[in-house]
């Protein structure tokens, strides 16, 4: 047990309490006037009110009654009442306070609607126990017990980031010091256990206002060092407390408790037993010696292992408990990789896939989704400006790493855990919105296979349904099947509440969401520099591509200006911390201003209510590159409290400095482990390293849509000969149907089927992980995976020389042999020999193609699919290809039509192509054309009249408007008559 040499001094306390001293006349006269005062409302009131005689009726109030005049008497009962429960009220008040003060432990209770009732009594309680020694000795003075009462239930949150009276710079060198230095002062503090002066306790005060006591300020106050807490916590760790309870958490402590000291600790507020124990009441001297005997069995304090979730000074970040034992690393919680087995960390073609990206499955999604929208706007592009050779054609294929790095995007993305995470987030929202209470601030969100935990900074009452309490008051839970109550949710009316949330890492089966915007300040990662800027690579990529937020903008300093085609609108760069600290000056003083204007406090109010609209659009800085100490102090001081402004700074530190001013400081390791001691965390960081980084900047430069990438791939082109007759033949534009194959079994006859689909569609070849992935998105073995390509393999059987239809090529990838082929492949190839082959020499065959190619089209792709499978569909840009190429052909046979002086053949061809693409463009001017060739001006006005109520409020397109001025002059005169 630790001693203490007399006589030692420190640093006077931050928050003084009163010490004992001697009463004076004055005591006693507030004591005796409090007294007076008391018995005055507690018994003189109610024995006047007594002789008022019976204030209620006595039958019971009959419907005449309430209909009769209020008389004199009527309404002096009525005022009776009212103070007869005034007095019961306010003797509420006193009994509760009368008790904490006696009892000493913990908080008196809080009497609703009790306001000014509980201060009163308060005051006097404290003024009629001022002459005892427990009140002189550890109560707040008598002027402190006028506080808001709603100031006593916020909770013991020991933050070195926010101790108030401590600037920044100092709190981030508090923050960021060695863990080395805390234990060596324990050390020192347990070599003096047994030979010095008596044990030394301190008992925790009330709040005083807004401040409350934690670990951390007593360590500052009393050791000299608020990095000593660890030492206070494990001396005093699962000992039973006056109250019954026990300390099992550093950042949770309550009024009342005692606290052991260390040998060392010194201050007018440590009782030093048994020298001072005639200085405290009877009561609390019994209290620490059962105290003292409690910790006969206490082991010495054993050192911090990161992450353990007691040594937590910030109590910022905590593993939420209420989770699956043990659960598989698949899915949402450590990426949706389809094989179990652990991917290799390198990119080797065909062998193995990033272990990065199948990691990471809300980064995966984003990209991919991104990616695609690139995709389809390329395509859109070409066909509406007719670039030669890209109408109808596939993107370009991936290769090398390109190819490895799209398929380890495919085998991880999760777009179900990101649908999850959004519409949980905004239901929250909408639900919080609807019951007028205001958004929490959210630290942090766990998402796992199961649920999803939003760590809350302080307790914030109990949340809307479906949403619940998790492991304690700042958790707040929600499972994944509960989120159905938000289907159908609308975005538009529903703003994103925590579009900072980006994912930094997992530990067990949990994947830790950071939000980056709720930060107090800035966030410092130290580490090696390739390592560092594969954290910073992936927390820009998700920031630009995640689906649970609105607007937002991610700027990024000294790096990421190639990531700007991921998400245009989002990402901007710039050259230097200077540039970003003016413009960061000039937006905050903005933000300011608007958030005073709107009434708010925080950009979190805005986002619920009738404000949303507005959006609060959060703005999250990246800088790769260690600022200067200058530049440091600047950022720290214009965000210092950036946390309601939206505004989060992630800042690079580099491997051996740290960062004057930060909040936070996290660190990334060689092994991929990301550290952050003082907050208890320690992760499997999430990473996007520079080849990666590299290939995935490749992948949206070759889907550029100003068609400055390379050649677009060439379709896949099949004998559409008599002699060419398919072995295998499948329908998939339509219903979905297969010719020349046995019916399997009828188990596996829909995944069987499925498989084949994703083969057809992709001809250049898929990899054995990506097929996993696609059939089983919540993960599979490899020897299911095996098993099912064994099926498939034997399912298609064998070409008539012998060679297997099911290929596997050099990279590793699943193929199909040109024998097995699809209707899409045939009107791709259709298509291509009608413009480009045998019919652009000749008229009647290019009709004959192009009238065969548009019969193929029974509706849109894999129509009857089962609901819940091809979900893979989600990934692919089919739905914008097809579409596009069946008005390529209407076009074409269109075209070919008018040409033949046959309006009414290209009208009926057109027709057949808008009802399977009526966003096209394209085809609606070939419809006015070819309803101009007929010379029935009256149809042409009808088809004018019917595009305007199709443009709605956006009108008529431009092209189509000029087409129109061309063909019809005047039309608009005929539009306005027919409205």
């Amino acid at each position: 047990m630790a001693r203490n040499t007399p006589g030692s001094t420190g640093p006077t306390n931050r928050t003084p309490q009163p010490l004992p001293r001697q009463r004076t006349a004055g005591d006693f006269a507030k004591a005796f006037f409090a007294f007076l005062a008391l018995a005055g409302l507690l018994l003189a009131v109610p024995l006047a009110l007594s002789t008022q005689g019976w204030p209620l009726p006595h039958g019971m109030p009959s419907f005449d009654m309430v209909q009769q005049q209020i008389t004199v008497d009527t309404f002096v009962n009525i005022l009776i009442c009212v103070v007869w429960l005034a007095w019961a009220q306010f003797a509420a008040c006193v009994l509760v306070e009368v008790k904490a003060a006696v009892s000493g432990v913990g908080m008196p209770s809080h009497i609703p609607g009790a306001g000014p009732s509980q201060m009163l009594a308060r005051q006097l309680i404290a003024a009629l126990l001022l002459v005892s020694a427990t009140a002189a000795s550890f109560a707040p003075g008598i002027a402190q017990f006028g506080q808001s009462l709603e100031s006593t239930h916020k909770p013991t949150v020991a933050a070195a980031q926010q101790a108030p009276g401590v600037g920044v710079a100092q709190q981030a060198q508090a923050a960021v010091a060695s863990q080395a230095d805390a234990q060596a002062h324990a050390e020192q503090a347990n070599a003096k256990t047994g030979t010095e002066g008596a044990t030394k306790f301190y008992r925790i005060s009330p709040p005083e206002g807004r401040h409350h006591d934690s670990l951390w300020e007593i360590a500052q106050r009393h050791l000299g060092d608020g990095r000593r807490y660890k030492e206070i916590y494990q001396l005093n760790k699962d000992r039973m407390q006056p109250d019954g309870t026990k300390l099992s958490e550093a950042s949770l402590i309550r009024p009342g408790w005692i606290m052991e000291m260390p040998a060392d600790a010194h201050g007018g507020e440590v009782v030093q037993m048994p020298d001072q124990a005639p200085s405290v009441s009877e009561q609390v001297r019994h209290q620490i010696d059962d105290y003292a005997k409690s910790g006969n069995h206490q082991e010495q304090p054993a050192q911090h292992q990161g992450g353990s979730r007691g040594d937590n000074p910030t109590a910022q970040i905590s593993v939420p408990e209420q989770r699956l034992p043990n659960a598989p690393t698949t899915g949402s919680g450590a990426g949706s990789g389809a094989v179990a087995e652990a991917p290799s960390q390198s990119s080797d073609s065909g062998l193995g896939l990033s272990a990065a990206l199948i990691g990471a499955p809300l980064l995966a999604a984003g990209i991919l989704g991104a990616l695609g929208r690139r995709r389809r706007m390329a395509l859109w592009q070409s066909a509406m400006t007719a670039v030669a050779g890209r109408r109808g054609m596939e993107p370009p294929v991936p290769t090398g790493d390109e190819a490895d790095v799209h398929d380890a995007l495919l085998v991880g993305a999760d777009p179900d855990a990101v649908r999850f995470l959004d519409l949980a987030l905004r239901g929250l929202s909408s639900s919080l919105g609807g019951e007028s209470r205001p958004l929490p601030v959210v630290y942090a969100a766990w998402l796992t296979d199961d649920d999803l935990h939003l760590q809350l900074a302080q307790p914030s009452g109990t949340p809307p349904a479906p949403w619940e309490l998790g492991q304690d008051q700042t958790f707040w839970r929600l499972e994944r099947s509960a989120v159905a109550t938000y289907e159908g949710i609308d975005p538009e009316s529903s703003a994103a509440p925590y579009p900072g949330l980006v994912s930094l890492g997992t530990r067990d089966d949990a994947r830790l969401l950071l939000n980056l915007e709720a930060v107090p300040g800035l966030v410092a990662l130290t580490g090696a520099d390739p390592d560092r800027a594969a954290v910073l690579s992936s927390v820009a990529a998700e920031l630009a591509t995640n689906g649970w937020s609105d607007r937002m903008t991610v700027t990024v300093v000294g790096f990421g200006a190639e990531l700007s085609p991921l998400a245009p609108t989002r990402l901007r760069h710039l050259g230097s911390v200077d540039e970003l600290i003016e413009t960061l000056g000039a937006e905050i003083g903005q933000r300011r201003s608007a958030l005073g204007a709107a009434g708010h406090d925080s950009v979190l109010t805005g986002r619920t209510g009738p404000a949303q609209q507005t959006r609060w659009a959060p703005h999250l800085v990246l800088v790769a590159d260690e600022p200067t100490a200058d530049e440091a102090t600047a950022l720290a001081e214009l965000t210092a409290d950036s946390g309601r402004l939206g505004i989060g700074c992630l800042i690079g530190a580099g491997s051996a400095g740290q960062l004057p001013g930060a909040t936070w400081d996290l660190e990334i390791t060689g092994e991929g482990r990301l550290l952050a001691p003082l907050l208890g965390l320690e992760l499997d960081a999430q990473l996007l390293p520079q080849a990666q980084h590299e290939a995935v900047v490749r992948l949206f430069a070759d889907a550029a849509p100003e068609g400055d990438g390379p050649e677009p791939a060439r379709p896949f082109l099949v004998d559409i000969t008599e002699q060419g007759r398919p072995a295998v033949y499948a329908r998939l534009v339509g219903p979905y149907e297969i010719i020349g194959l046995d019916t399997p079994d009828s188990e596996r006859s829909a995944l069987l089927h499925e498989a084949l689909a994703l083969l057809l569609l992709h001809r250049e070849g898929v990899h054995p992980r990506v097929l996993a992935s696609a059939m089983w998105p919540r993960g599979v073995t490899p020897e299911v995976c095996d098993a099912l390509i064994e099926r498939l393999r034997l399912w298609l059987g064998t070409d008539e020389d012998g060679s297997a239809r099911l290929r596997t090529d050099s990279t590793g990838r699943l193929t199909l042999a040109p024998s097995v082929v699809s209707d899409l492949d045939v009107l791709r190839s259709l298509h291509h020999e009608a413009t480009e082959g045998r019919g652009a020499r000749r008229a009647s065959v290019r009709e004959r193609l192009l009238t065969d190619a548009l019969g193929l089209v029974r509706g849109p792709l894999l129509a009857d699919r089962t609901e819940g499978r091809y979900t893979w569909l989600t990934h692919e840009i089919i739905d914008t290809q097809l579409p596009l190429l069946v008005a390529d052909v209407a076009l074409a046979l269109s075209a070919h039509h008018l040409e033949q002086e046959h309006p009414e053949k290209a009208i009926a061809a057109l027709r057949a192509a808008v009802s399977g693409s009526s966003a096209d463009e394209r085809l609606w001017n070939e419809m006015l054309r070819a309803t101009h060739a007929t010379g029935d001006e009256a149809r042409l006005r009808e088809l004018a009249a019917d595009l305007t109520v199709r443009g709605g409020d956006r009108g008529v397109p431009p092209r189509t408007e000029a087409l129109l001025d061309e063909l019809l002059p005047g039309w608009r005169g005929g539009v306005a008559a027919a409205g």
